[in-house]
């Protein structure tokens, strides 16, 4: 649980946008409305003007078309770098030479090289590398979480997300780099990213994992359709079900564990709805989970953005360690590498590896 202190309310922490896009209103509307104690939005950026200005003049910020400039103009203390996925890389690395600490959205990167050069950029000046996993912080998964830490699952057994969501030819046609292995990835880097995060994150390290996936009802280039089976170091395994071509609109967004102490399954579109909270043992308050640990948001992205800006403004203005660095980033880009690496060789892959068939990051030709 976050406080909010004086110092905060006299002096927010100043926040910059990199980016334009779809995910920068989500992020502008936070940081400029006052919903976030202790943060202010001062600027945001877009080398497509038209982006920069219609974005600057709905939340009235200045806008620029060039992130050196806006730094220079605006000093923030923190950029928020929201541009294509492919793209993070260059720009974390490069915004890091003005000594701020960054915000970087899902995926941190598309390829592991890229995620550890930008580790290492952040960490040669000092600054804070934060990737944004907002759903960490939804009111039920971070009760599962609890009870994780708790012990209360024993000897877990399976784990399992399923993303059923909907995006339409209209969705990838809006920009060009969408669903491009250059700078995208397909639905298990881009929309399941997150869930994939969780399932990792409840379960722990993944041992191997095998699978495949289908471009099934649009024209892109990565995949909108893929299934997982994995296998945990602690012996348990797990299943992702994850696709974009759901119609004619978004289903599901789930998580389930499994454990011999008890069984939890958070369903919603968003990862938002407690479904089922039963345990061997029961404990006092367990009749009420399901009515207390259950949101509806009006969309996919939740409530988890609001819970994680607070959660970095109290991590920098008190000196206190953060939930997602850079390195937890990494750790699910590289189980996100190695399916893909199983679905082009056809086999098994081990963790702890070095891609050599994984498409993401790779330019066409």
């Amino acid at each position: 649980m976050t406080t909010t202190n004086t110092a905060q309310t006299e002096h927010p922490l100043r926040f910059a946008l990199v980016g334009c896009g779809r995910i920068a209103v989500r992020h502008s509307e936070l940081l400029s409305s006052g919903a976030i104690p202790g943060a202010t939005l001062v600027g945001v950026c877009d080398i497509v003007e038209s982006k920069a200005e219609a974005l600057g003049e709905k939340v009235s910020v200045p806008w620029f078309t060039d992130m050196h400039e806006m730094a220079d103009a605006v000093q923030p203390d923190v950029f928020v770098v929201l541009t294509e996925s492919g793209n993070h890389a260059t720009h974390v690395i490069e915004l890091a030479r003005h000594r701020k600490h960054i915000v970087v959205e899902k995926p941190m990167a598309l390829r592991l090289s890229d995620a550890d050069a930008m580790i290492r950029a952040c960490d040669e000046v000092g600054v804070r590398l934060f990737v944004v996993k907002q759903n960490r912080f939804n009111v039920p998964v971070a009760k599962a979480r609890e009870a994780l830490e708790a012990g209360r699952f024993g000897k877990l057994v399976m784990g399992t997300v399923r993303v059923r969501w909907c995006r339409p030819q209209a969705y990838y046609d809006q920009d060009s780099w969408r669903g491009t292995w250059e700078l995208d990835g397909g639905v298990l880097t881009n929309q399941a990213s997150h869930h994939v995060d969780l399932l990792e994150w409840m379960m722990g390290d993944v041992e191997k994992v095998y699978a495949m996936s289908r471009t099934a009802l649009v024209d892109i280039e990565a995949e909108d359709t893929a299934v997982v089976s994995l296998q945990f170091s602690n012996g348990a395994l797990g299943v992702i079900e994850a696709t974009t071509a759901t119609r004619p609109r978004d289903l599901e967004g789930s998580l389930s564990i499994l454990g011999e102490g008890g069984s939890v399954e958070i369903g919603g579109f968003a990862v938002n709805e407690m479904k089922t909270w039963n345990f061997v043992d029961a404990q006092e308050g367990d009749d009420t989970v399901l009515d207390e640990y259950s949101v509806n948001p009006p969309d996919v992205y939740g409530f988890g953005h609001r819970a994680y800006y607070e959660h970095i403004v109290d991590a920098i203005t008190n000196d206190t360690p953060h939930l997602v660095d850079g390195l937890e980033g990494r750790r699910s880009l590289e189980l996100i590498s190695a399916i893909y690496e199983s679905i082009e060789t056809g086999r098994e892959v081990s963790l702890r590896f070095s891609p050599s068939k994984c498409r993401l990051g790779v330019p066409r030709g």
